[in-house]
């Protein structure tokens, strides 16, 4: 619809090719790019995090990359409110947003009209719960869960206690129990989104991210891993516990050695890949194309270009 604001969202998978492809995107359109990327927000997690090079941002200019302290927490809710105040620049600028990440909360923050007011963070409520689970197991907590909301309950495994204790704070913040994620959203009204879905087949892709892994350790990653640690960052900062940084502090914890580092870094980014394929896939309007079916970049950067004007044309 002509005037109207929108956003392009590329997503998809770690190692599928998003940066070259926002940035492609981004140079086509007149756009700028917002990350939507929960390690590469943090400064000096250069490595691990496979941050845009320098001669890759100097391409396209980007926003909440290398912007958080990694010793801060940083939360959604604080995505939501610098990534929207990016994204109003670039309008106000006469350009077109363009936002790439796989980071799924942050991804939904934007699309869907998700009120952070009302769910303010309860100081030691969550600790508590992990102490309890610590002293009396997951199934203790997951009773509570169950006297509070049984239908979250039912769908939630005892196991998964981040997401038991999440929706114990929602129910005690709000009254109300947590809903399945196609009922939990509206599609925002701050702009129109176009959502652009990346993936290949899964013998490349899986490829492609040990490619990358062996990549990311020759380039430096466990120094990087060294010099947070020396910083005063712990296993424990939320910064530190993405994947390719929690199993390289254990190596150098000497819990095994850095063949075994390396062998969890690439199992674990290949099951990060699939749940972020899971997530992705539940978005109906995500329109998708399998890069391993295209001949060459060129090809599948036209089709996702023409894909995106018919969109706009609408």
């Amino acid at each position: 619809m002509s005037g109207e604001k929108t956003v392009i969202f590329i997503a998809g998978p770690t190692a599928v090719g998003k940066t070259k492809y926002a940035i492609e995107v981004a140079k086509t359109m007149n756009g700028e790019i917002v990350s939507a990327d929960s390690m590469q927000i943090y400064r000096y997690l250069d490595i691990g995090s496979a941050k845009p090079t320098s001669e890759e941002l100097a391409q396209a200019k980007h926003y909440l990359v290398d912007e958080i302290d990694p010793a801060s927490p940083f939360s959604a809710a604080e995505y939501q409110h610098l990534a929207k105040k990016y994204i109003n620049q670039i309008f106000d600028a006469g350009k077109m947003p363009v936002v790439s990440g796989g980071t799924g909360l942050y991804l939904n923050s934007l699309i869907y009209d998700m009120d952070f007011s009302v769910m303010p963070r309860q100081e030691g409520f969550r600790e508590a719960l992990e102490k309890e689970a610590a002293e009396y197991g997951v199934n203790y907590v997951h009773d509570k869960l169950k006297t509070l909301d049984p239908d979250a309950a039912e769908r939630i495994h005892p196991n998964n206690l981040k997401k038991v204790i999440r929706a114990i704070e929602v129910f005690q913040s709000t009254g109300e129990g947590i809903r399945e994620f196609s009922e939990s959203f509206v599609e925002t009204r701050d702009f129109r989104c176009i959502l652009i879905g990346l993936t290949r087949d899964r013998e490349e892709l899986y490829q492609r991210i040990d490619q990358r892994v062996d990549l990311l350790v020759q380039a430096g990653l466990i120094d990087e891993v060294k010099c947070l640690l020396d910083r005063g960052l712990t296993e424990d900062s939320i910064s530190m516990k993405g994947i390719g940084y929690k199993e390289v502090i254990a190596y150098l914890h000497g819990e095994y050695d850095l063949d075994e580092a390396i062998r969890l870094v690439k199992r674990n980014t290949r099951h990060y890949a699939k749940r972020q394929m899971t997530w992705l896939r539940r978005y109906p309007q995500m329109k998708w194309f399998n890069l391993s079916e295209y001949s060459d970049d060129q090809y599948a950067l036209n089709a996702i270009v023409k894909s995106i004007r018919s969109d706009l044309s609408d």
